[in-house]
């Protein structure tokens, strides 16, 4: 009788992506792991300590970054093998559950301890930004090699039928475009994991070098794809951009990250700086109305120009319909 195979022990971790908008820009909160590698805000799930995980998640959160938490939503469980461990690990196998959160800052960054900053998430995706128009690290790193990567039968093959959809269908799918073409037709900002699990597995991130893949070999030099973080961190911060720009299209939850009350431009600075798209100011402003999701409070902002009329969020649109969210056009 062959003998019984020793289990593996198993850790449970949790990491949140906390993401505020500060200066039109979407943040993270950030930390400087090992290597001085950025990661989430993260610790280990204490069953004895915390009643639930999500109590546990907005203790140590407050506790690395004095931070409170204001909407928080559980992302998914990540526990790859490889991503941050060997199988000649003898350590537990981490098993990380992801969430995503939002806070508002109101000047509170002065508060921020040691080592702990907020960063411009599309230092980590550069790609995703798409506000100033086409991302030139598209056309100068991402779609050439990825083209490439998409032409090497022999590597494709080698998948066998573990792929449903073939490279080339998945680089459409990802990025809007052929394997021969430049031109991104659709570009769904939502896909910001899908996008970022095929560059992993072409091997054309840092993180697929770092985790030992065989795919990162075949580039030299590696093309820098923004900043990499520790673990799977990267990994939980697209799952979280991909899930609050879709919860923009049908849950008010772009209010967590704005003050009781403001402008519309803030509104819609807001609302690009999460999505990564340029709005069109008449356009939005009706669709703002149209949705009912705010209202005047009769008072102004000084701006330096024309006074700016200040609104707050109707508490009453959630009671009023089902998805009281934004569903944005095209892009301008």
């Amino acid at each position: 009788m062959a003998a019984a195979r020793p289990e593996t022990p198993i850790e449970i971790g949790v990491a949140a992506a906390v993401v505020a908008v500060e200066g039109n820009g979407p943040r993270i909160l950030v930390s400087r792991g090992d290597d001085d590698v950025p990661g989430l805000p993260s610790g280990r799930f204490d069953p004895v300590g915390h009643r639930t995980i999500e109590i546990g998640l907005r203790a140590f959160v407050t506790e690395q970054t004095q931070l409170s938490l204001g909407y928080v939503e559980q992302l998914y469980t990540f526990g790859d093998r490889g991503r941050s461990a060997t199988a000649s690990d003898e350590a537990p196998h981490v098993v990380s559950i992801g969430y995503l959160a939002l806070t508002r800052l109101a000047g509170s960054t002065a508060r921020l301890p040691p080592g702990v900053r907020l960063r411009g998430w599309y230092e980590f995706f550069p790609w995703e930004d798409w506000r100033g128009g086409r991302p030139a690290i598209l056309d100068r790193a991402i779609l050439p090699n990825l083209a490439r990567w998409v032409a090497d039968t022999e590597g494709e093959r080698a998948e066998g039928d573990r792929r449903v959809l073939s490279r080339a269908e998945r680089l459409r799918l990802c990025f809007g475009v052929s394997a021969d073409a430049g031109e991104p037709e659709v570009w769904d900002e939502e896909k910001v994991l899908e996008r970022y699990e095929l560059l992993y597995e072409a091997g054309l991130v840092a993180e697929a070098a770092r985790d030992g893949r065989p795919a990162a070999d075949a580039w030299s030099p590696a093309p820098t794809l923004g900043e990499p973080m520790m673990f799977d961190h990267r990994r939980i911060l697209a799952t979280a951009m991909g899930r609050l720009r879709a919860k923009l299209k049908y849950r008010p939850v772009v209010f967590e990250l704005l003050p009781p009350v403001f402008t519309l431009t803030a509104l819609q600075k807001t609302v690009e700086a999460i999505s990564g798209r340029h709005l069109h100011t008449q356009n939005f402003r009706r669709l703002v109305e149209g949705t009912a999701l705010v209202e005047p409070t009769g008072e102004f902002a000084t701006t330096g120009g024309r006074p700016a009329a200040l609104f707050r969020f109707r508490r009453e649109v959630v009671q009023e319909r089902p998805s009281p969210g934004l569903r944005l056009g095209g892009r301008a």
